[in-house]
């Protein structure tokens, strides 16, 4: 196969030439890759989703991702000196 040996050279793994020239070869294949372009999209709305509802929560002005509020100094669950 005269690719292997173009990509062999170029440093190119044959697997990724291969892959981008055998894209939906069939409509079966079209569909699955629809669908799974599909789900990605959802799930990053989901994610954004998920974001904003977190900004609106918390005032959007975290820097901290550590679950303590800011407003309110740690606690060891000892008494104060």
């Amino acid at each position: 196969m005269k690719l292997s040996g173009t990509s062999f050279a170029l440093g190119i793994p044959a697997a990724v030439l291969t892959a981008s020239i055998a894209e939906a070869q069939t409509p079966g294949m079209e569909r699955r890759e629809e669908r799974r372009e599909d789900r990605q999209d959802l799930r990053q709305d989901r994610r954004d989703d998920r974001q904003e509802r977190r900004d609106e929560r918390f005032g959007g002005d975290r820097e901290s991702t550590s679950g303590q509020s800011q407003t309110a100094p740690a606690t060891t669950g000892q008494a104060p000196k």
